[in-house]
């Protein structure tokens, strides 16, 4: 009996190992196989640990976001510091004194030695000096539009007129054109194309601006004139300046004068005016309350640089 015993047994254990083997092979089975009866044979403790891995093992998507990148550019130090205001003179045989002569250059000029900038000349009025254009405020003006991207980075240029005269005898205007303005462009970064380059004035100095913008328009691409007498002598050959100049040479012009201002001034200003319209040039034309002095023009710079500059901004 006892023998019956262990053979019983011994069947057993052969029948629990087979059982056994049956069960790997359903583990290695791929899913198109016996894997349908792999969920059955994986025991439950096996089946959570399994899952209990692969939740760990997931990538994190805040730990490898890109950080945010900022929009805005960062503003220029020297931005806050404005521009500076150079006084020189030049010696020329033209002249029986040197001329003297400021220049104004924008913030940021020295931060970059590489960038040109748009010139613009500014002659004072009767009696006055070079000094008078930064003494009205246009420099702290010019300063305040490039720090707030209302006008691009220009340099501006304040020359002396001594004599007050009429151009054939004030050797001032050839001082300036043969002698001036080369000397800015060798020294200074200027772009040196007429497109780039300006003159305006005051009283006199809109008399020197226009003389310069029609005796000279292939140097000047923007003539402004504030409180305007034409030159007597000049009065003669505007009108066949006009007529020569080139449609592709022609200056940009601003005119303006106060409703105040003397009769005689209001009347060259506005003779000036029709000459461009009989000949469709255009202009721009302003008649403002003030009369014919600093105040006036003071009160203004921003409306005249704004023209100075607009197309230097598009370039």
């Amino acid at each position: 009996m006892f023998a019956d015993f262990l053979k019983h047994l011994l069947l057993i254990s052969v029948v629990f190992l087979l059982s056994a083997c049956a069960g790997t092979e359903g583990l290695a089975s791929d899913s198109g196989g016996p894997a349908a009866n792999t969920a059955a044979a994986i025991p439950t403790a096996v089946m959570a640990v399994s899952a209990t891995r692969t939740a760990t093992t997931m990538p994190t998507l805040a730990a490898t976001a890109t950080p945010a990148l900022s929009l805005t550019p960062t503003r220029p130090a020297c931005l806050n510091v404005g521009g500076e205001i150079i006084v020189d003179s030049l010696r020329t045989d033209l002249l029986n004194l040197p001329l003297n002569y400021r220049v104004y250059l924008p913030p940021c000029y020295h931060a970059d030695n590489t960038t040109r900038y748009p010139v613009l000349y500014l002659i004072h009025g009767q009696t006055f000096t070079d000094d008078q254009w930064p003494r009205l405020g246009v420099a702290e003006v010019a300063d305040a539009m490039i720090a707030a991207g209302e006008a691009p980075a220009f340099i501006m240029v304040f020359p002396h007129d001594r004599v007050w005269r009429q151009p054939s005898e004030d050797a001032f205007g050839e001082a300036v054109i043969e002698e001036l303005i080369p000397l800015i462009d060798e020294n200074y970064r200027t772009l040196r194309g007429r497109p780039f380059r300006a003159v305006g004035g005051l009283s006199r100095g809109a008399s020197w601006a226009i003389h310069f913008g029609l005796s000279h328009p292939e140097l000047f691409g923007t003539v402004g004139a504030h409180s305007l007498p034409v030159f007597w002598e000049d009065v003669p050959h505007v009108k066949a300046w006009l007529d020569e100049i080139p449609a592709d040479q022609m200056p940009r012009f601003f005119i303006d004068v106060g409703t105040k201002d003397y009769e005689d001034i209001i009347n060259s200003a506005t003779w000036f005016k029709q000459q461009l319209d009989e000949r469709d040039i255009p202009n721009e034309w302003y008649q403002l309350e003030g009369y014919h002095d600093e105040a006036y023009w003071s009160g203004n710079l921003e409306l005249y640089l704004e023209y100075y500059t607009r197309l230097w901004g598009e370039r």
